[in-house]
């Protein structure tokens, strides 16, 4: 492994310390007060300086990310809340936004976006023939069953890892597992991510699926720039007044009072291996933060801009669907539907851009030099057919 500039074997790290815990590693912690109370929790340090907490009773999602004390991840006022405070359906819906904080936050696994009412006659349940979904879905707040953790030894390299297994289950109802393992070698700035989204139940079950990738100060600040591999510029939630706030796609501001969220969605070039990056990297202090996805599993990705002061973050949000929504995936026979044992597998990777080198590789990968020089570039509205998703022809 590669620690403070050294490439050191297992043997000559073992010699430097009683335990490898001094330069890294992975424990299990509990949070103790607070709306945060009893909220377990994983803390991962990589011996670089990377330091990230995964939340096991909120999906495993990733909530601290820091590096050389230099935060990577947003933290809003709602704080990491314990699940048992969180009301899914309250506040018309809007509910999921008191419970919503941290780098990563997961979404679905049945239902994305905003409010909807949806049939659930696959159920075969007369007295619900509907399902009324609030935002961005259920999951997130389900306590995951820890099923394990710690290290393990390929060589000379150490992996961190840990697994857990988050059940979305009613009676009548879905019954979708999602299994997450996270990963990083001791040494590296690079997690690794990986979900499998399983159908338990007997029941034709819809999927939906995304990642709320939440990046705060100081990677996002005046000047940060987004990279992006933009081929198109497809929607943005904020067309009918697009220049009226002043800020595109592409560069951001400083925190802005009385700011209103906005929200693109791009259609994203893949590269050769059918890899999609996207970063977003603040140039004065040579550090940014890039995610890697498959286009063949997240063919959307979304933009999230919400610049308000006391709120200051931007997403990056890989999708399963359009940003349209629930309705119009069924609509567009976009929906995936998974049938008894039925899966979806996930492959994600989130990289600390730690200099200019890095940055200047990330701007490579990204293929930044293709996307659009304006920062208002003009939307098509042409949302791209997602291909494989008709009921007679989706794999598992």
């Amino acid at each position: 492994m590669n620690l403070y500039g050294k490439s050191l074997s297992r043997t000559e790290v073992a010699a430097l310390s009683g335990d490898l815990s001094q330069f890294g590693g992975v424990r299990l912690m509990t949070l103790g007060d607070g709306a945060e109370r009893g909220v377990r929790l994983l803390e991962f340090r990589s011996g670089t300086g990377l330091r990230f907490t995964v939340l096991v009773d909120r999906a495993m999602d990733i909530a601290d990310c820091e590096y050389n004390g230099m935060a990577v991840g947003w933290h809003s006022p709602a704080g990491f809340r314990n699940p048992a405070l969180h009301d899914y359906e309250g506040e018309g819906g809007l509910g999921f936004l008191r419970s919503f904080s941290g780098l990563m936050v997961t979404c679905g696994l049945d239902h994305i976006l905003f409010m909807e009412e949806v049939e659930t006659g696959s159920y075969n349940y007369g007295p619900r023939p509907t399902a009324a979904h609030s935002i961005h879905g259920r999951v997130g707040t389900i306590p995951a069953r820890l099923t394990g953790y710690g290290e393990r030894w390929e060589g000379d390299d150490c992996i961190l890892w840990a697994e857990g297994v988050v059940r979305q289950a009613a009676v009548f109802g879905e019954d979708l597992e999602m299994v997450r393992r996270i990963e990083i070698a001791v040494g590296s700035n690079e997690i690794r991510l990986h979900d499998r989204v399983r159908n338990r139940g007997f029941s034709e079950t819809p999927h939906m699926f995304l990642y709320h990738i939440n990046v705060g100060h100081p990677v996002l600040a005046e000047g940060a720039r987004y990279l992006a591999p933009i081929r198109d510029v497809i929607w943005a939630g904020h067309a009918g007044s697009y220049r009226d706030q002043g800020v595109g796609y592409r560069t951001m501001p400083g925190p802005r009072a009385g700011f209103h969220e906005q929200v693109w969605e791009h259609d994203m070039a893949a590269d050769a291996d059918g890899m999609v990056s996207a970063a977003l990297v603040n140039d004065a202090l040579g550090f940014g933060f890039e995610v890697v996805t498959r286009k063949d599993q997240f063919p959307c990705m979304y933009e999230w801009q919400n610049l308000q002061a006391g709120h200051y973050a931007f997403g990056i949000e890989p999708s399963t669907h359009h940003v349209t929504g629930n309705r119009a995936a069924r609509d567009r026979g976009e929906m995936i539907w998974l049938g008894h044992g039925d899966t979806r597998n996930y492959d994600t990777v989130f990289r600390i851009l730690t200099d200019t080198d890095a940055i200047a590789a990330a701007e490579a990968r990204t293929g930044a030099a293709n996307q659009p020089t304006d920062d208002y570039p003009d939307i098509s509205g042409a949302f791209p057919a997602i291909p494989g998703r008709a009921r007679n022809e989706q794999e598992t």
